[in-house]
């Protein structure tokens, strides 16, 4: 009865709205296995350590491609998105379809993580160091960014 459902709801979509779709779920997917593994590791004092924290996202990017790179080429990462762009297999309406998607999935995600499983690890260990001044901090933080676009696109 399930498997009808999903059928009927599928037969429904266009293929860019079924691409929407599973890039939301697929980016939810990896978006909780990576940040809500750091969660769990943190809830259990460190005890599981670095593999877990690891492996978890790999999991995720493995249960993704498998149940959805048919559809929408599995790409759960903005910078993914950008080198199918730059390879000429996506148009840039289609990447900002991606971008939107990839974005409300990590969105939906990290919201899932924080309610559901806990807050208890710093992921936020990496923000910015305030005692500087903030159009410093935000002009690094575009630099960085754009060297980081300049090394994916060449």
């Amino acid at each position: 009865m399930l498997k009808a459902s999903k059928d009927r709801i599928a037969a429904k979509l266009t293929l860019p709205q079924k691409r929407f779709a599973v890039e939301v779920i697929g980016t939810f997917i990896v978006v909780v296995l990576a940040t809500g593994s750091v969660v769990i590791d943190a809830k259990f004092g460190g005890k599981l350590g670095l593999p877990f924290i690891a492996f978890a996202p790999f999991v995720g990017v493995v249960i993704g491609v498998y149940l959805f790179s048919k559809i929408s080429m599995a790409h759960f990462n903005p910078a993914v998105s950008l080198g199918f762009l730059v390879s000429g297999h996506i148009t840039k309406g289609q990447l900002l379809q991606y971008f939107a998607a990839e974005i409300i999935g990590a969105l939906l995600a990290s919201l899932f993580v924080m309610l559901l499983i806990g807050t208890e690890a710093s992921l936020g260990a990496n923000t910015p160091d305030y005692s500087y001044p903030l159009p410093l901090v935000f002009g690094i933080e575009v630099l960085a960014t754009a060297l980081l676009m300049a090394v994916i696109t060449w």
